[in-house]
């Protein structure tokens, strides 16, 4: 039986014109990403109209964990994209097999401990993200049946990546579509006529990630030619083949794990500091921006992830003028991206804010005044993205580590401790745009600084060549 073609060898990363090679990937994958991200933000709005402010608070409870899961895929799924695109360039096909078996099976591994221990320890788990008494049950319930669909979460993650490395990128977004449907449909189901609150909420996640999960799976096994999965060897020499693997793929994806952790914290601090202030009504306010906040995330990092096989490709190649290329087109589109979310944020608070809570509600105020606030950040979050995912692509993973750590606690902590005290209330909103200014201004001057003076070692050299 003839195989599908799934695009694939459309894409000539060595040779293809910059600006067609990131459009072929950017729209498909930004498709895609806005309808994964709607797997977190239609759970919000469902339990918001369907279980009301102290549903949604018990979910932005427990949302972390899903960040946390989706940071492993994507920190596993970079590190072996990135690691996989040099060997593909080198013509190793076999070693890029390799790399992306070993980045499912530790990871899986990995994922599953998570899991486990979740489920043991669900109320400490639960209290340690900061949990209120009155919102225990709900957030327990949640938790429990978000479980089960997290390994798979993991495994759509990692396949997301190595898809569109595969050169089928119209597929991964068909991943993502159908998975963001089945949730829609599952959660209204779930939600309203079977009555079963946020416990319904998080099976419908659950069940929408095992189906993109195995989505992914079937790709690998059916219609891949170039990546498909390879047997491991038990032996001692190929174990410690594979964690050696698995630790450089750590090592490069790790600043995507501490995005994802960042936002976890960004969660938690701010779940301390709203309901401190304003109390669970204040945490429900909030959490309507943490429900956007993955979008605005998806659509930064479809940029960065668009542009991340071309770079990753043409670095293994020796192609700086291609890297540079790729680099400067991204950031034109992220800046873009990032006004473009802003605007709509500002203009649409009052609809946004009444899609997940009802009028009447003292939330809903908070929120309205709130978002317009939080809006501000889209752009520098855009650029940040752009910048970490290209250390990343070149295998400078130190840079995108310490630029991940300082935008998403160095900074985004004290901003949360410090802002709310100086100008009150609207600290609490303008905490995540700051923290995010001021990591956009030190990576766009370390940036300019080390280009100036990569530059001035090229003339030297040059300078050098001709004298002698």
């Amino acid at each position: 039986m003839k195989k599908r073609n799934l695009d694939r060898d459309k894409l000539n990363f060595a040779d293809g014109k910059i600006g067609v090679l990131f459009r072929a990937l950017f729209f498909p994958t930004l498709i895609g990403m806005i309808f994964n991200s709607a797997l977190t933000m239609i759970d919000g709005i469902f339990v918001g109209k369907g279980v009301g402010a102290d549903g949604i608070a018990a979910v932005n409870i427990v949302a972390p964990l899903f960040m946390i899961c989706t940071g492993i895929g994507l920190m596993f799924g970079i590190g072996a994209s990135v690691v996989a695109s040099i060997r593909l360039s080198e013509n190793n096909i076999k070693a890029a097999r390799i790399i992306m078996t070993q980045a499912l099976a530790v990871g899986v591994l990995f994922v599953g401990m998570i899991c486990a221990g979740c489920l043991l320890f669900s109320r400490q788990f639960v209290y340690a993200l900061g949990c209120s008494p009155l919102l225990e049950g709900k957030a327990i319930s949640y938790l429990i049946w978000l479980l089960p669909g997290m390994i798979f979460l993991f495994i759509q993650c990692v396949g997301m990546m190595l898809i569109r490395l595969d050169g089928s990128p119209k597929y991964a977004m068909t991943i993502q579509i159908v998975a963001a449907i089945v949730n829609i449909g599952l959660d209204w189901y779930m939600i309203f006529p079977m009555g079963w609150g946020v416990m319904g909420a998080a099976l419908a996640t659950s069940i929408a990630c095992v189906i993109a999960g195995m989505m992914a799976l079937v790709y690998f096994l059916r219609f891949s030619s170039r990546l498909k999965f390879y047997r491991l060897k038990l032996s001692a020499t190929s174990l410690l083949l594979t964690l050696r693997n698995a630790r450089y793929m750590i090592k490069i994806g790790f600043a995507t794990f501490l995005t994802e952790v960042a936002m976890g914290v960004m969660m938690i601090t701010g779940n301390y500091m709203f309901i401190s202030l304003l109390g669970e009504e204040g945490v429900a306010a909030f959490a309507i921006a943490c429900y956007l906040f993955p979008v605005v995330f998806s659509i930064s990092n479809a940029v960065a992830q668009s542009a991340q096989p071309i770079i990753s490709y043409n670095y293994g190649a020796h192609r700086p003028e291609r890297v540079n290329s790729t680099l400067h087109l991204s950031l034109f589109t992220a800046i873009a991206c990032g006004l473009s979310i802003t605007a709509c944020l500002c203009l649409g608070a009052t609809e946004i804010a009444r899609l997940f809570l009802h009028p009447q509600e003292n939330a809903y105020g908070l929120a309205v005044k709130g978002l317009p606030l939080f809006s501000l950040c889209a752009m520098f979050f855009a650029v940040n993205i752009v910048f970490i995912g290209y250390y990343q692509s070149i295998e400078k993973a130190k840079a995108s580590t310490a630029y991940t750590l300082l935008r998403g606690v160095l900074f985004l902590v004290p901003c949360f401790l410090l802002l709310p005290r100086t100008i009150g209330i609207p600290g609490l909103w303008l905490a995540i745009p700051a923290a995010e200014l001021c990591a956009c201004t030190v990576i766009c001057v370390r940036y300019i600084q080390s280009n100036s003076t990569q530059k001035k070692k090229t003339v030297s050299n040059r300078l050098f060549l001709f004298i002698s």
